[in-house]
């Protein structure tokens, strides 16, 4: 083997390590609750030979089918310049089908999967930890009592974290979700040596008779059994963290492998005790697999891989409100890089609090992860089977696959996501509102910051004055000053307000005027040597266009600082940022609900300024204000 393929596997098995502690936490911490809930939870399942084979069985063919297929080997292949998740397959769908009759509908499922997983991402690390702490109860059910107390503090100390960044703590995640991934694979392997007729259950056969046996009851137990595949979306999510090649090798290479061998372990482990045992071990049949000395390692080690899959979690909250925000569906909120190496590491104040807020009134509430479980299940099996429509669209739309072809395929992937999101439908009076309540209002507010700036932009246009004309009229009738003057425009033609009343009440213009514009492409990034486009006016007024792709930040100061451009280069000393400051007022036919209006100035209001989110000087900025009917 040559040098340069041996250092090309050497790179790709460290990212494969790699997206093993980053990426496959939370569905990696499945095996905590999941098998469990289908014996306990709110339609308990009895105890016996046949339902403990058909729930392995189906947990397998779950995993085998949603996982190992749809997201792994197939959704990986959609991605957007390496990068997975709703919004940016939207924005891949976009670019193909945007203009047609139905582009409107794939942008609104994309929203609302997004929406889902701000639900999913208040979930998860409540769910996690809680059911990891759970198992001291296994060690000494006197510690009951101390449950919810160790598990809020492990939370709040979780959120408080946040602001320090992951780059200094994420060199520990990959060698302890290994070491637990070892741990509960070895742990089930004990179990299959005893008890080895659970490997039937790798049959079929098994999942079918178990419905053809229960019916209703099976199918009520699709909302427990697909909590061992919650975090398949994540996968998808993260890839351009680590890439297709890498997450494909540590899924099948080690992942997947060490989670079946662990609920294959469970299975084996009710079936060969007798009926009291199985009873009491079914309540916690995870820490139960390790002998009682070691219980309490177990839990240790259990929780600090809930640990990390929750900081998994809300770094993906983190990312994907980046994406909205570039991509015009969040106001700009205040985001900090916690890296001076990657671009992807950030943290964004308002939302970790705002989660950290939410999982504290979710233990409070639920008080244990049974009941929790009855909240989870709805957010991951609405966003799957939302990725199963967005899917269906790209076998067509863009991968131009034969509509015979496409469709059959899309119809078995639709049947078993459906099936589930429908089994988990019926827990909405139990919990299962939680997500659909935090979905209904993230997506009343994504709808509502893209539609409003729509129309506002719209009105600005209408109201604005074409900037080559107004160059023509004021570069004689207008005292020069010497300097730079840089006017943010929210669009690509017209002059900006900021600029019409600089005029109106000051009476000068500076020596060099540019309008500048910051345009978010519908691809993650955008090259260095593509990020201007500059537009010569004459008499010193220009108008530069700054293009970036929707995963990069956007520092105006440092691209115009490292360039050499329009007359010279930028001393930001001697440059000043002129920024316009609307204020809303209600049409007489407002273009959206009166509601929504007001939610919209609400965000409005909220919203980081730009020079916060732009990176402007602080000592360099003056603001305009006008007024804009919507």
């Amino acid at each position: 083997m040559s040098a340069a393929n041996q250092e090309r596997d050497s790179a790709k098995l460290k990212l494969a390590a790699g997206a093993i502690g980053i990426v496959f936490g939370d569905i990696g911490t499945s095996p905590l609750y999941a098998f469990r809930e289908t014996f306990v939870g709110p339609n308990p399942l009895p105890i016996d030979d046949l339902h403990i084979f058909g729930v392995v069985s189906l947990i397998f063919w779950s995993m085998t089918l949603v996982v190992a297929i749809q997201y792994v080997t197939i959704l990986m292949r959609a991605d957007n310049h390496g990068q997975g998740g709703s919004l940016a397959l939207v924005a891949l769908l976009s670019r193909s089908i945007g203009n047609t009759n139905y582009g409107w509908l794939v942008v609104l499922l994309g929203v609302f999967a997004t929406a889902l997983f701000y639900g999913d991402s208040m979930i998860t690390p409540a769910i996690s930890v809680l059911s990891a702490v759970e198992g001291i109860t296994v060690v000494d059910h006197r510690l009951d009592h101390l449950v919810i107390p160790i598990a809020l503090v492990l939370l709040v100390a979780l959120f408080v974290l946040q602001k320090r960044g992951t780059e200094k703590v994420g060199a520990l995640f990959a060698p302890v979700m290994i070491i637990y991934f070892t741990t509960i694979a070895v742990l089930g392997i004990v179990q299959i040596i005893g008890t080895p007729e659970i490997l039937k259950a790798l049959n079929p056969w098994y999942a079918v008779q178990f419905f053809i046996n229960d019916k209703w009851f099976a199918f009520l137990a699709l909302g427990s059994v697909v909590l061992a595949v919650t975090g398949s979306e994540a996968l998808y999510s993260d890839m351009g963290h680590f890439g297709r090649g890498p997450m494909k090798l540590s899924w099948f290479g080690f992942v997947m492998p060490c989670l079946l061998l662990n609920y294959f372990g469970q299975g084996a482990m009710v079936v060969g005790l007798p009926d009291a045992a199985a009873n009491e071990a079914i309540n916690n049949p995870f820490f139960y697999l390790a002998p009682e000395a070691y219980r309490l390692p177990l839990v240790i080690l259990a929780t600090f891989a809930t640990f990390i899959a929750s900081q998994a979690v809300i770094s993906g909250a983190f990312s994907i409100t980046h994406q909205a925000i570039q991509l015009g569906f969040v106001p700009r909120l205040s985001i900090r890089h916690t890296s001076d190496e990657h671009s992807g590491q950030i943290y964004i104040p308002s939302i970790n609090w705002a989660l950290m807020i939410a999982v504290i009134i979710l233990v409070l509430t639920f008080q244990n992860s049974s009941n929790l479980a009855s909240a989870y299940g709805i957010a991951v099996t609405g966003a799957v089977t939302i990725d199963t429509l967005l899917m269906g669209v790209l076998f067509i739309g863009v991968w131009k696959w034969p509509k015979w072809v496409a469709i059959p395929i899309v119809l078995v992937f639709l049947i078993v996501d459906g099936a589930y999101f429908a089994a988990n439908l019926l827990k909405v009076p139990s919990g299962g509102w939680f997500p659909l309540v935090v979905g209904a209002i993230a997506f009343t507010i994504l709808t509502t910051w893209a539609k409003g700036r729509k129309l506002m932009r719209s009105r600005m246009t209408e109201m604005g004055l074409p900037l080559d004309i107004f160059a023509k009229s004021a570069r004689s009738s207008t005292a020069r000053v010497p300097g730079t003057a840089i006017f943010m425009n929210s669009g690509s033609s017209g002059t900006p307000s900021a600029l019409l009343h600089n005029i109106k009440h000051n009476k000068v213009l500076h020596e060099r005027v540019v309008v500048l514009t910051v345009q978010i492409a519908d691809v993650p990034y955008v090259a260095e040597s593509a990020r201007c486009e500059i537009m010569d006016l004459g008499d010193g007024f220009y108008r530069v266009i700054l293009h970036y792709g929707f995963m990069q930040e956007t520092n105006v100061p440092l691209a115009l600082s490292s360039r050499e451009m329009c007359g010279g280069p930028f001393d930001m000393m001697k440059t000043s940022f002129f920024l316009s400051r609307q204020t809303l007022l209600t049409a007489d036919n407002p273009g959206m609900a009166v509601w929504r209006e007001k939610l919209f100035s609400w965000m409005m209001r909220n919203a980081a300024t730009p020079m916060e989110f732009f990176r402007l000087p602080t000592n360099r900025v003056v603001e305009l204000g006008s007024q804009v009917e919507i």
